[in-house]
């Protein structure tokens, strides 16, 4: 009894009318420990918090006394007996009036019949009704009595009476007669022979008032279309039907409904012209779907979807918002962001000039006690504000008001301005997946010379010859020493429109790179350009490295524009449209064409949690009009119209996985001699060295699931599910590059492995390696400034003087001022944040997802293990000297794709999903 309740815990063994004292019951106990202790189990994603390495007990079901005697009984002569759900709820910690006064109203009159109902569904069919058999309706448990429990989960049981017949469950219907919503977590159901049958839901079951249909949730078992019972086909079709909807109406918070839409809604046109944005996805301005949220159009363009504004939340399928402890950081994070930006807008606020930073120093102070950006005391009394908030304000300004130092700070602090770390930021800092290899010298543009000028560059020989060591450019072209960093192409179609806004300045750059014998690489040219509507002499300038104090300023601003440059291309293209927006019309499909059983579903699951939430917060706070994005970074108003520059002449999804880019990029060449297959150019590339150990990890996990459930191509071919999702995703969701040619073709195991490596590499390790780094090397503005606002004077203009008198003060005009630099590092540091809760690649929970697939678990485990493994090789590598780009004095180490990490902001750690892109989006609509 002892080992009993040890496995199913004390209380549930006590209060059960199924345990028996019989020993044949007591060694059934013994098996059942041994068939969960005995053999690794896979922890999937869906329970939070919860890692790997902790043991996560479960309910151990029992056999009944009557299930017993039924087995006895021929099959004629069927008899009925028990068995029992125990179902996990997950509690809210947190409750306004309302919801409390509706929880009391639901324990009253759960007594008189409005409770919770579960029907258990049997995998086969009655051949008397020709549907599926069921259960008796079975009434939750002790609801009420357990109202008042604090505890974050509670457990509630059930019991059902069945047939001897009745086959496997493999469904179970939920009622819910109550006023509130509830988050089931789990179910389990004990007292069948063939052991407890588990049901992961980890959905909010809404009140029937709402939503009058029964709740469905199937086992844990995954089945392929073709191999689903008799009982449960008809309810996995019903299941996507609903899911998918009927395409109209305004959707309610409480839906569950995936469907697809354009981007509409970024802009207000209700609000005036200014506030207007252009629709991207359409022939016009091709973008991918967004999910659908039917809202009315606006009042002054009926192609333009009305806005819903904070503290309104946007719609996504209620399943997809954020829990709760994800909602609790999400607030803290929002809060530490309005206070560190409170003092410095409240002096820009007050002064004219919204001061500028006058020396670097000033910057400086951002990290330091008593800040020199905050208010003085006599500042303090002057403002309109209580007189406990200012003392409180004067009390806290040793810690509260002030930034954590940046790490690109914290070992050397003039590392910044060095040439070899501007270069080494190419392969290892925020943003390593734009550096090409130089193919032909000039470079040549590729966009029409009829509208943006001449394609030929202002690059000549000269400009670099004498910096490559001796070669000529012939040879370091042959013997690849050559690369560039090349936004030419991305910026200048819409630099004259960029340059006419208030206090935006860029040009279109191209930074030439030499490798040197030693491995590292240094900038041999900036190329800077403008419009062909520019001066002759201004529109293509070309700065090489300094001879003097004047030319050491020069190529200090173009460095910065080249860094501008880079901030934008790296948030606008490859975070938020490579990460998130390509992925999200794979998203909807998954879940209107995949059925929560299928095996496909089940291994995307952890990978596309919360993405639908972050996506539509983006398009409320962040990426549209006015908001985040337009207000920190160069392009303003048009950065979404770069954004879809980008998706319709550069991205691809056949070379979004690692291996493909570094070839495209040239920065690797196919050789099966090597371990991946692939020789890089730069050979110590921190990007590409850890990233290829965690795509080899990734693929090898994925083609040993997808061969555990394809064994040919004829199964890839027949599953209709299969290829209604991605058909769907590609000709729906990718509509405006429905037709191209490069869409990789899903006939066999190795195409499937293939497109699904891809997607689980770019919502986990691409996604980690740009976003966790962004407040480490951008919360110093310097190192990489988001905007600018001058561009690099001539001799002949008014300000050249200026810039000769004091190059400091004229270089530091050209950034972002105090309050345009805070609200930004605010914003990166909480992008840059991990919550608490964290799941990492290689962890899952729930171990009962995958049970009863013992070659899946075993696979996770390896997978698992091999996770491990790699991060002790990041950390040998990060310590080798002899490895420059990543080990030396003042060089920070790379450890963005190193796979586990704490909370906050650490540099570090590949969470499953793209969760921490969301943190800072109700920033600026709080200061």
């Amino acid at each position: 009894m002892a080992v009993v309740k040890e496995i199913m815990g004390c209380s549930m063994v006590d209060g059960s009318s199924f345990v028996s004292s019989s020993k044949v019951l007591l060694n059934h106990g013994f098996q059942q420990r041994n068939q969960l202790l005995g053999r690794p189990l896979w922890v999937p994603l869906e329970k939070r918090g919860l890692h790997l390495r902790r043991v996560v007990r479960q309910p151990v079901a029992a056999v009944s006394e009557d299930l017993m005697k039924a087995s006895a009984v021929p099959a004629e002569k069927a008899v009925k007996f028990k068995v029992r759900a125990v179902l996990t709820v997950k509690k809210k910690n947190k409750e306004d009036l309302k919801e409390t006064l509706v929880k009391h109203l639901d324990s009253l009159t759960d007594k008189i019949g409005r409770n919770v109902v579960l029907e258990l569904i049997s995998t086969e069919i009655d051949p008397k009704t020709r549907a599926p058999r069921k259960s008796t309706p079975a009434v939750v448990k002790d609801w009420s009595k357990k109202t008042n429990i604090k505890a974050e989960r509670v457990n509630y049981t059930a019991e059902f009476t069945v047939d001897s017949n009745f086959g496997d469950p493999g469904a179970i219907t939920v009622t819910n007669k109550h006023q509130k919503e509830f988050f089931l977590e789990s179910i389990t159901i004990e007292g069948f022979a063939c052991g407890p049958v588990h049901f992961p839901c980890n959905s909010w079951v809404q009140s029937k008032k709402d939503h009058p249909g029964k709740r469905l949730f199937f086992s844990n078992k995954p089945y392929l279309p073709g191999e689903t019972p008799a009982g449960l086909r008809a309810l996995r079709e019903k299941e996507l039907r609903d899911l998918r909807g009927d395409g109209k109406g305004v959707r309610k918070s409480s839906d569950r409904i995936y469907d697809y839409d354009v981007y509409n809604d970024l802009g207000n046109p209700d609000n005036g012209i200014n506030s207007a944005r252009p629709m991207l996805g359409g022939e016009k301005i091709p973008f991918p779907r967004r999910c659908r949220t039917g809202r009315p159009p606006s009042k002054t363009d009926m192609h333009a979807e009305s806005r819903v504004e904070l503290p309104f939340p946007m719609y996504v399928p209620r399943d997809e918002q954020f829990e709760e402890v994800k909602q609790d950081t999400f607030s803290d994070m929002r809060a530490k962001a309005v206070l560190h930006n409170l003092i410095p807008g409240l002096k820009a606020s007050m002064l004219a000039d919204k001061q500028d930073f006058k020396l670097f120093t000033d910057i400086d102070c951002l990290y330091k006690d008593d800040s020199k950006v905050g208010l003085h005391d006599e500042q303090l009394k002057k403002l309109p504000l209580p007189p406990k908030v200012i003392d409180t304000i004067q009390e806290s300004r040793q810690g509260i008001f002030r930034y954590n130092t940046p790490k690109i700070l914290t070992k050397d602090k003039f590392a910044w301005l060095r040439d070899d770390e501007f270069a080494r930021q190419a392969i290892a800092g925020i943003n390593p997946v734009n550096i090409e290899k130089l193919k032909v010298f000039p470079p040549v543009s590729n966009l029409d010379p009829e509208v943006h000028g001449p394609q030929e560059s202002a690059l000549k020989e000269e400009h670099i010859v004498g910096h490559l060591n001796g070669m000529t450019i012939e040879q370091a072209l042959e013997e690849n020493k050559l690369f560039i960093v090349d936004f030419h192409d991305i910026y200048l179609p819409f630099l004259d429109r960029i340059n006419s806004l208030d206090g935006r300045k860029a040009y279109a750059t191209r930074t030439i790179f030499f490798l040197t014998p030693v491995g590292t690489l240094k900038p041999i040219a900036i190329e800077l350009s403008l419009p062909p509507s520019a001066p002759i002499t201004r529109a293509k300038r070309v700065i090489t490295p300094p001879v003097d104090a004047t030319s050491d300023w020069t190529w200090k601003l173009a460095k910065a524009h080249v860094c501008s440059n880079d901030a934008g291309v790296h948030q606008l293209v490859n975070h938020w449209l490579r990460t998130h927006a390509c992925m999200e019309p794979f998203i909807l499909a998954a879940h209107r064409q995949l059925s929560a059983m299928h095996p496909i579903f089940k291994l995307l699951d952890p990978h596309m949690r919360y993405t639908l939430e972050i996506n539509g917060m983006a398009r409320q706070t962040l990426i549209n009009a006015d908001g985040v994005i337009e207000s920190c970074f160069t392009p303003g108003r048009y950065c979404m119209e770069i954004s879809a520059s980008a998706y319709k002449n550069f991205w691809r999804f056949d070379l979004e996985g690692l291996p493909a880019d570094l070839i495209r990029r040239g920065m690797a060449v196919p050789d099966p001699a090597q371990p991946h297959g692939l020789k890089l150019l730069i050979e110590d590339y921190p990007y590409a060295n850890d990233g290829l150990l965690i795509w080899r990890a990734i693929e090898n996990w994925v083609k040993t699931y997808v061969a555990h459930y394809y064994p040919s191509p004829s199964v890839v071919i027949s599953d209709r599910e299969l290829q209604a999702w991605y058909s769907e995703a590609v000709n729906v969701g990718h509509a405006d590059l429905r037709h191209a040619a490069w869409w990789p073709s899903l006939s066999t195991p190795d195409d499937l492995a293939s497109i699904l490596t891809t997607l689980i590499w770019l919502a986990s390790a691409q996604h980690a390696a740009l976003n966790f780094g962004q407040y480490p090397y951008g919360g110093y503005v310097p190192n990489r400034p988001p905007l600018m606002r001058r561009l690099i004077p001539e001799p002949t203009d008014p300000e050249y003087t200026n810039f000769l008198n004091d190059p400091q003060r004229y270089y530091l005009s050209a950034l972002p001022g105090v309050l345009q630099s805070t609200s930004f590092m605010a914003v990166v540091d909480t992008l840059s944040t991990h919550s608490p809760d964290e799941e990492y690649i290689g962890e899952r929970n729930h171990p009962s997802t995958w049970s009863g697939d013992a070659e899946i678990i075993e696979a996770s485990y390896e997978f698992s293990a091999e996770i491990r493994r790699i991060e002790k090789e990041i950390e040998k590598r990060n310590a080798e000297f002899s490895r420059r780009n990543r080990c030396g004095a003042g060089v920070l180490p790379y450890e963005l794709l190193a796979p586990s990490s704490g909370p906050g902001v650490t540099c570090r750690g590949i969470p499953n999903t793209l969760f921490s892109f969301c943190f800072c989006f109700c920033f600026f609509f709080l200061i």
